[in-house]
């Protein structure tokens, strides 16, 4: 007790005569029992044979004033081995806590401490406990007017709940077990009260796909239905939305988790776990307009900061990325679409100017990154932004660190509380009244200055950790030691001129947090998205229709959700860019079948698919002879044409193509853009140049000669009939002679007739 006595900042007196007075009852009371608890070993054999676990599942009010009565409720269980019987629990109330790391001290201790802890307050408050079985669990509600605690002067004061009591085999009243918290007290509004700013974190996982449908309005492809399970009464984001509304916070909001809710609320599909499946319709399309319905009137009035779009990890950039060209050159779009969406959605302005490295960790590179796409501010932490010890006060979160950048540095403690497990009761009411102890500790810190403190609490408070955030802040709305302030207030307070300001080396980034970063490839490889991306959308008519999707999934890529979960960050990766590698093949040359070109000349016909909704232009279709010697285009080893095809159709193209020589040539078509890039595989085919063959040339001379014999056959013919005319003509008399001529016509006809 003496130890608890002397911490800093404890008055001596009265409370610490009260207290001794206590101490100096119970032991005069119980002389053997004060024997015992001081020597440790039959201590620990106590424990040993009946370890009672407490659990405290409410402290009302958590910041009691002189007329309100404490309710303290819980349960306690024997894990021991032998029953525990005459038992009962009792209230400790210690004495005022010195300073903020005391309480610290106070709330990591464990087993009870003889000397250390106080006494218990009058038994006429103490709930008795005849018998407790082994793993039992027995409730107990202690309620007591906060006037009969004694408290003195404002402060944070420890409360213990202990349970004493028997066993057979230590037939006298001990300790079984305490569970420790805290009571701030400061009935009456301080003269001073510092600012508090508190962030409200809506941020979720990445979980729209690049895959949109072939419809007008581009129906999106969700990777699964888990946004809907966060959206849903009782869930994550709807806890954080219907908490938040009544609370002084400033919301601190990812504009892509506005983005994907919009984007259920208007009809979507949910990719499907067959990967040659369609994608599967979405279902809660309700529950999305529901939530959008409640945030848009929980943020009226309030102040909004929109974190650039999908909540790009700065610090992987910082360190692994930065290098890797046109990496950087995200960060400035995604800041100027997180103002657009949070307006087109909310219909409520929306600030810009902060950036949030993971925990708030900094380093010079985090810092010149974070800055890069236009902030000012840079939300970091005091564990990352140490204080030296000198001041003997927490200063205001505003600190200049060079070049207009303000670092808002929030408080550690404050902004740590609610880790962990809050879905148990008892975890969440301790929690909750260490974060009042801690903040009633820092105003009753000695400083003349107007301090502005700010709590940002991790990026995806669990639905249970959100609810005691809540009720820690409800603890405060009574306003006698903190008023509230939004961010962008807490970031343009004077600054006190004895706060460290000097970012920290590199070399003393946590390693935890290094781990976890993106690598290298990573961004290599969204490098490698983007430049099929950039080479894709010169060919499409309508290239928003890509550009618009793929521009937000490459900034999805680089989402600080994914830490912690390599494998389905590499896995998103691989997707998106094998969703937009099918894109880019439904435009491409159609295999074609080897060709003949009989004699010099002929034309040959390549066809080029379009299997978009859309139609595509700036592209060539070039053909190339592998041996231009043999095989010509026009007058050259090759032709091309420039070609537009329509979405959903084919179009053949005609080279003219010309033979040298006979044989096989390779020929090659290829799509190109029109600035000369190669686009889609190339098709390779061959063309069988021929000549007139032998066998040919045979049947064409066997008709020329039988041509010539039927010439000459005719001829001799015509010469025969011609002779017999004559002579009859030369026997005949004169006066006949007239008659001759036409028998010589019919006859020479006669003749003809039968040759042919």
């Amino acid at each position: 007790m003496a130890e608890a006595a002397d911490i800093q900042g404890a008055r001596p007196a009265p409370a610490r005569r009260r207290w001794m007075r206590r101490a100096v009852v119970l032991l005069a009371g119980t002389p053997v029992f004060a024997g015992l608890v001081y020597m440790p070993a039959p201590q620990a054999q106590a424990a040993e044979a009946a370890s009672v676990d407490i659990q405290l599942h409410e402290v009302a009010p958590t910041a009691p004033i002189k007329s309100d009565t404490l309710t303290i409720s819980g349960t306690v269980v024997n894990n021991g081995r032998e029953k525990i019987t005459d038992a009962h629990v009792g209230l400790r109330v210690g004495p005022a806590l010195g300073d903020r790391s005391s309480i610290g001290e106070a709330a990591e201790r464990g087993s009870f401490r003889a000397g250390t802890d106080p006494a218990e307050i009058s038994p006429e408050y103490a709930v008795k406990i005849p018998s407790l079985p082994t793993k039992v669990a027995q409730p107990f509600t202690i309620k007591v007017p906060v006037s009969k605690l004694e408290l003195d002067k404002d402060g944070v004061y420890q409360l213990g709940v202990s349970l004493s009591g028997e066993t057979d085999s230590r037939q006298y009243e001990q300790v079984l077990g305490i569970k420790r918290t805290f009571l701030p007290w400061q009935p009456e509004a301080s003269a001073q009260r510092y600012q508090m700013t508190y962030v409200w974190p809506l941020i979720s996982t990445t979980h729209l796909t690049a895959e949109t449908g072939s419809d007008d309005v581009q129906t999106p492809v969700f990777l699964d239905d888990s946004l809907a399970d966060e959206l849903r009464a009782g869930g994550r984001l709807e806890q954080m939305v219907s908490l938040g509304k009544d609370l002084p916070i400033t919301w601190v909001i990812d504009p892509d988790l506005l983005q994907s809710v919009d984007a259920m609320t208007k009809g979507y599909r949910i990719r499907n776990p067959d990967p040659a499946g369609k994608p599967l319709p979405g279902k809660n399309k309700a529950v999305a307009e529901q939530w959008l319905s409640a945030l848009e009137t929980a943020v009226q009035g309030k102040k909004v900061v929109a974190l650039p779009f999908a909540d790009p990890d700065i610090a992987s950039l910082a360190h692994r990325g930065k290098d890797v060209p046109g990496t950087l050159g995200q960060l400035r779009p995604a800041t100027d679409k997180a103002k657009q969406a949070v307006e087109t959605v909310l219909h409520v302005p929306a600030s810009t100017d902060f950036s949030w490295p993971v925990d708030g960790a900094i380093d010079p590179s985090i810092v010149n990154v974070a800055t890069s796409a236009g902030a000012h501010n840079v939300l970091t932490r005091s564990d990352s932004l140490q204080e030296t010890g000198t001041l003997g006060y927490t200063p205001s979160a505003a600190r200049p660190i060079g070049a207009g950048t303000t670092a808002v540095v929030a408080d550690a403690e404050l902004s740590t509380a609610f880790r962990g497990d809050m879905l148990s009761v008892g975890n969440s009411v301790l929690a909750v009244q260490q974060f009042l102890a801690q903040s009633l500790a820092l105003n009753l810190q000695k400083t003349d200055s107007q301090r502005s403190v700010v709590v940002a609490p991790d990026r995806m408070p669990s639905a249970s950790q959100a609810q005691s955030m809540a009720a820690a802040l409800r603890g405060l709305q009574a306003g006698r030691w903190t008023q509230p302030a939004d961010l962008e207030a807490a970031a343009a307070t004077k600054p006190d001129p004895g706060a460290a300001t000097q970012v920290p080396g590199a070399g003393q980034y946590p390693e935890a947090l290094a781990s976890q970063e993106l690598p290298v490839a990573a961004f290599e490889k969204i490098r490698a998205t983007q430049n099929t991306l950039d080479h894709f959308k010169v060919i499409l008519t309508a290239p928003d229709r890509v550009e618009i999707p793929f521009g937000n999934t490459t900034n999805r890529e680089m989402s600080t959700s994914w830490r912690g979960r390599p494998e389905a960050a590499l896995d998103y990766r691989s997707q998106v860019q094998q969703y937009l590698n099918g894109l880019t093949e439904k435009v491409k040359v159609v295999p074609k079948s080897d060709a003949t070109l009989s004699g010099h000349s002929a034309t040959i016909p390549v066809s080029v698919q379009n299997s978009l909704v859309q139609d595509v232009h700036n592209l060539v279709l070039r053909v190339k002879s592998a041996n231009p010697t043999r095989l010509m285009f026009g007058d050259k080893g090759e032709d091309q044409q420039e070609i537009v095809v329509q979405g959903g159709h084919s179009q053949t193209v005609k080279f003219d193509a010309n033979a040298t020589a006979t044989g096989p040539v390779e020929v090659t078509a290829q799509l190109f853009t029109t600035d000369g890039v190669p686009y889609g595989k190339e098709r390779r085919f061959t063309v069988e140049a021929t000549e007139v063959t032998s066998t040919v040339m045979l049947v064409i001379a066997g008709g020329v000669l039988l041509l010539v014999l039927a010439g000459i056959k005719m001829y001799a013919s015509r010469k025969r009939v011609a002779a017999r005319a004559a002579a009859q003509e030369s026997t005949q008399p004169s006066d006949e002679s007239p008659d001759t001529g036409p028998q010589s016509t019919e006859a020479s006809g006669s003749g003809e007739t039968v040759d042919r």
